[in-house]
């Protein structure tokens, strides 16, 4: 089974700087094969013999922690969860880049994405965002991009049950992971 796991806080603001070959690395001695990094932000592909999410993000959670000394949180999806936020995009989502600027919030179980949008603050005229399956689809206006409410989520509780990558790193996630390895 492929997996995506995404990583919370790391590499981000000098904080909980993590070298990607490290983290393959990490990944591989936990026993996960086909392991591929994406960009420095936390994206990690592999594929794995369980069927467990639950226990996959236990696993690595822990695992993360111990060998580089913070506290990790991690947002998994298999393949099936993954191809329900890519067919789930609201028509028109990330097709006008000149005009929008779009994000993907995955959120992490228990939290769902019908949760997470009744408590997302948004400024009218401003933020747009619809609830898929296993994210959000956030898209705001270019150049009004300071009026966004985007950023106050990192003053919510829901912050920490949530990681956000923009439109281009999510669908490079997707083409990596139905690619050959």
């Amino acid at each position: 089974m492929k997996y995506l796991a995404l990583l919370r806080g790391i590499n981000v603001g000098g904080n909980n700087i993590i070298k990607m070959v490290d983290l393959k690395l990490c990944f591989e001695e936990l026993g996960y094969t086909e392991v591929t990094t994406y960009i420095q932000s936390g994206n990690v592909l592999f594929s794995s013999k369980s069927r467990s999410i639950n226990k996959i993000v236990a696993d690595l959670q822990s695992a993360l922690s111990k060998r580089f000394n913070y506290n990790s949180q991690v947002v998994a999806l298999n393949k099936t969860q993954f191809a329900q936020v890519m067919t789930g995009v609201p028509s028109g989502y990330g097709t006008k880049p000149d005009t929008f600027r779009y994000d993907v919030i995955f959120v992490k179980a228990p939290l769902t994405a019908n949760k997470a949008l009744r408590e997302l603050p948004m400024k009218a005229g401003v933020d747009n965002a619809t609830a898929g399956k296993h994210a959000l689809y956030f898209w705001r206006v270019k150049g009004k991009e300071s009026q966004s409410k985007l950023s106050k989520i990192v003053q919510l509780k829901l912050y920490k049950q949530v990681t956000i990558r923009n439109w281009n790193t999510t669908s490079k996630l997707w083409e990596l992971m139905n690619a050959e390895r």
